[in-house]
C-alpha cells in the first residue's frame, strides 16, 4: 500500500479529493438560498422547510446505504452511480419543479437528489478508510471535510453570490449542473487499492447491510452516533432560517449572507485539517468534548445574538461565521472513534456515521419546521445550542481504545505526547 503524504493528504487519492471539491460545490450552490427563493415563487415557508427536510430524510437514508454499497459494489463504482442519479434527478428538480413551479415537483425530485449525494461523498470516506491506516485515517479525513467545506460552502456560496446578482437564482441551479459534471469525469480517473467486494454471496452483503443498524447495540457506537447528528444541528438549520433572519429581520442582501455563510466554510477548510491532527495529540474525545461541544453552544447563539446587537456591521458578522466554523470542525473525530471501537466493520461503522449525518441534514430544518412558528427563530437557535449541551454530556459516556481516552488528565498527557514527538 502507498502510504506517501502531503500533509496529511494521502496522494494517490488527490483525485477523489478534486472530484469532491467540484461535485460539492455544484451541490452546494442551492443550500443557503433556495428556502428563500421556493417562497419568492410563491409556496410558504413551511412548504420550503418540509421540502427541504424530506432531502435531508431521503439523504439519511442513503448516507445509511452507502457505506456497505461501497464496500459491496466498490467505492468507486458508488461514487459514479452517486453522480448519475444526482445529474438525472437535479435536472428533473429543475424541468418539473422550478420551470413549472410544481409543488409536487419540487418535493419528489429534490428528495430524489437528496439519495443521491451522499452516495457519491460518503463512498470516498470508504475509499480514505480502506486506503490509509493507522495514524493517517485522522487527517486524510480531515482533509476530506476540507475539500467538502470548499466546495459546498465555499465555492458554493461564493460563486452563487455572484452569478445569482448577474443571471438569477434559476440559471445558478443549472449552471450547478457544470460544477457537479466535472467531479463526476473526475471520479472516472481515480485509481485505488480496492477491486473486489470481500462479500461474495448476497446473504454476505445483507447482513453486512443489516449490520449497519444493528451495531447501534453497542452503546458506544450509539453515543458516538446521536453526537455526529448533534455535530451539524446548526449548519443545517441556519442554511434554513438564517437567510430569513438576514435578508428580512437585519436586511442584508441575500448575496451579503451568501458572503457570510461562505467566510464560515473558509474557516472550515483549515480547521478540519488543524483538528484532524491536534486531535492525535490531545484526544479525540477531548477535542470534541471541550472545543465542539462546548464551543458549538457558545458560537450557536453568538452566531443570532451578535449580529442583532451591531445591526448593520457585515464584519461581525464574519466574526461569529469565523467562531462557528472552528468549532463545528472538532467533530471531525468521529469517523476514527467508531472505526476504532469497530475495527473489523469499518463499512458498517461508515454507513451509521453517515446515517447520524444525514439525519442531522432532515432534523435540523424539521426542528424549524415544528418550532419556529410557536418560538420563532431565536427559540430555534436555544434549541440547537441545547443539543450540544446534551452532546457534550454524551462524551463522558463514551469508552474508546485511543490512548487519550484513558488519561485522567487528558491536557497534562497532551503536553507530554507533544513533548516527546517533538524530541524524537
Amino acid at each position: 500500500m502507498n502510504n506517501k503524504t502531503i500533509i496529511g493528504m494521502p496522494i494517490k487519492l488527490i483525485l477523489g479529493y478534486l472530484a469532491i471539491a467540484f461535485f460539492m460545490t455544484g451541490d452546494g450552490f442551492d443550500l443557503a438560498f433556495l428556502s428563500k427563493y421556493i417562497t419568492d415563487l410563491g409556496f410558504s415557508s413551511s412548504q420550503a422547510s418540509f421540502i427541504i427536510s424530506m432531502y435531508g430524510l431521503f439523504a439519511a437514508v442513503s448516507s445509511w446505504l452507502s457505506g456497505v454499497i461501497a464496500e459491496i459494489i466498490t467505492a468507486k463504482k458508488a461514487m459514479l452511480l452517486g453522480f448519475i442519479l444526482w445529474f438525472i434527478f437535479h435536472l428533473c428538480f429543475l424541468v418539473f419543479g422550478i420551470e413549472i413551479k410544481s409543488y409536487i415537483g419540487l418535493l419528489v425530485f429534490y428528495s430524489l437528489r437528496g439519495f443521491a449525494y451522499p452516495l457519491f461523498l460518503y463512498s470516498f470516506v470508504v475509499m480514505i478508510v480502506l486506503n490509509t491506516s493507522g495514524k493517517q485515517i485522522s487527517p486524510a479525513l480531515g482533509w476530506f471535510w476540507t475539500v467538502y467545506s470548499i466546495g459546498i460552502g465555499v465555492a458554493g456560496a461564493i460563486v452563487p453570490s455572484f452569478t445569482i446578482d448577474i443571471m438569477g437564482e434559476k440559471a445558478t441551479l443549472y449552471l450547478s449542473l457544470v460544477f457537479v459534471g466535472i467531479g463526476g469525469l473526475i471520479t472516472l480517473f481515480i485509481k485505488t487499492e480496492q477491486k473486489f467486494s470481500k462479500y461474495n454471496s448476497f446473504e454476505d452483503k445483507f447482513n453486512e447491510l443489516k449490520f449497519g443498524i444493528t451495531i447501534l447495540k453497542n452503546k458506544n457506537i450509539l453515543y458516538a452516533c446521536i453526537i455526529r447528528i448533534i455535530n451539524t444541528i446548526s449548519l443545517f438549520g441556519f442554511a434554513v432560517i438564517m437567510p430569513i433572519m438576514f435578508v428580512s429581520e437585519l436586511n442584508y442582501t441575500i448575496s451579503q449572507w451568501l458572503q457570510v455563510w461562505a467566510v464560515f466554510f473558509a474557516t472550515t477548510v483549515f480547521t478540519n485539517v488543524f483538528w484532524g491532527i491536534i486531535g492525535e495529540y490531545i484526544g479525540w474525545i477531548t477535542v470534541i468534548r471541550y472545543f465542539g461541544c462546548i464551543g458549538m453552544a457558545i458560537a450557536t447563539l453568538a452566531f443570532y445574538f451578535v449580529p442583532h446587537i451591531f445591526i448593520g456591521n457585515l464584519f461581525v458578522c464574519h466574526l461569529c461565521a469565523v467562531l462557528l466554523g472552528i468549532c463545528v470542525a472538532c467533530f471531525v473525530q468521529i469517523t476514527p472513534i467508531l472505526t476504532s471501537i469497530e475495527p473489523e466493520h469499518k463499512g458498517a461503522c461508515i454507513s451509521v456515521y453517515n446515517l447520524s449525518a444525514g439525519l442531522s441534514n432532515f432534523l435540523a430544518p424539521a426542528i424549524a419546521t415544528v418550532f419556529m412558528p410557536f418560538i420563532g427563530i431565536k427559540g430555534v437557535v436555544f434549541i440547537y445550542a441545547t443539543c450540544y449541551i446534551i452532546a457534550f454530556i454524551l462524551t463522558f459516556a463514551i469508552q474508546c481504545e485511543h490512548e487519550s481516552f484513558k488519561s485522567k488528565n487528558p491536557f497534562k498527557k497532551s503536553l507530554s505526547n507533544i513533548a516527546k514527538k517533538q524530541i524524537a
